[in-house]
C-alpha cells in the first residue's frame, strides 16, 4: 500500500513506524489506510498481544499532508482513509504503546490521546494548530483533552495551539514518561513486552474499565469530522492554508 508505513511483528508485539522521514512524517491517505490495516489486522490476529507505534528520529508526525488537506479543501471533503484511522485507533482492542521524538503536529499529538502508554523524548514538542489553520480539534481531542488536564490547559493546547514540551505534557497527564532519545525504542518495546506478558482476558477487561465506552468517543469524533469538513470549505481555511504554503515555499 505505501512505503511510507513500515509494519513489522516482534513477536507478541507489533510495530507501525511512520517513515516518511523527507517529509517529516506527514501523513498521506494511503499511509492512513496502511496505519488502519495494521491496526485492524493485529486485533484479529491472537499472536499480536500489543500494538506499537513509533516514527523516525526527530519527527514522530508533523501531521495530515498539507497538499492533501489542500486537495480536501477543493474538494470540500475529509478522505475516508483519515476518518477509518480515527475510528480505529478510537477501538483497538488491543494495548498501544507509542514512541514519540522531536516534531508532534496535529494527528502527531492526538492519536496518542487513544495509546495506553507514551514515551516521548526531551526534545519532542506537542503541537495542534489547527485554529492557526482554520481548522477545529480532530480525534476526540475536544472530549478526551479537557477531561485530562481541564478546560484551561486543554484551551491553550487546542485553540491557542500552544506547544506543549514533553515535560509539560508529563505532568498534565498527557503521556506517560520523558526518556533520553536513545532509551526511546528500548523502553517502548519493553513496555509492549511487559503488557503482552499480562494474562490476556483480565488486561483487556481492566483497560476495558479505565477507558470507558467507546459510543461516546466516535460520537465525538464523527461530530469534530463534520466541523471539520465543512471549515476546510470555508475561505477562512483556504487563506490560512494558502499562506502556510507560501511561508514554506520562502
Amino acid at each position: 500500500m505505501t512505503e511510507h508505513v513500515i509494519v513489522e511483528r516482534l513477536g507478541a508485539v507489533q510495530l507501525i513506524r511512520m517513515n516518511r522521514p523527507d517529509k517529516k512524517n506527514a501523513l498521506t491517505r494511503a499511509m492512513y489506510a496502511k496505519m488502519s490495516a495494521a491496526l485492524i489486522d493485529g486485533d484479529a490476529d491472537p499472536q499480536i498481544r500489543v500494538h506499537t507505534i513509533l516514527g523516525v528520529p526527530g519527527a514522530f508526525s508533523s501531521g495530515n499532508d498539507i497538499a492533501d488537506f489542500m486537495t480536501y479543501a477543493t474538494g470540500g471533503e475529509l478522505g475516508r482513509e483519515v476518518i477509518d484511522f480515527l475510528l480505529a485507533i478510537a477501538t483497538t482492542q488491543k494495548p498501544i504503546v507509542s514512541g514519540v521524538d522531536g516534531i508532534a503536529v496535529g494527528i502527531g499529538t492526538t492519536l496518542n490521546l487513544h495509546c495506553d502508554l507514551t514515551f516521548a523524548t526531551r526534545r519532542t514538542v506537542f503541537r495542534t494548530p489547527f485554529v492557526d489553520l482554520g481548522l477545529v480539534p480532530e480525534a476526540a481531542s475536544s472530549l478526551i483533552v479537557p477531561a485530562t488536564i481541564g478546560r484551561q490547559q486543554a484551551f491553550a493546547l487546542l485553540a491557542l495551539g500552544q506547544g506543549f514540551s514533553a515535560d509539560r505534557a508529563k505532568t498534565a497527564g498527557l503521556i506517560y514518561d520523558v526518556v533520553d532519545e536513545d532509551d526511546l525504542e528500548r523502553d517502548v518495546f519493553a513496555a509492549a513486552e511487559d503488557i503482552a506478558s499480562k494474562p490476556a482476558e483480565a488486561l483487556k477487561i481492566a483497560r476495558d474499565l479505565l477507558r470507558g465506552p467507546r459510543e461516546p468517543v466516535v460520537a465525538r469524533i464523527r461530530e469534530e469530522v463534520e466541523l471539520f469538513s465543512e471549515r476546510l470549505r470555508s475561505d477562512e481555511a483556504r487563506a490560512a492554508m494558502a499562506a502556510f504554503m507560501n511561508r514554506k515555499k520562502n
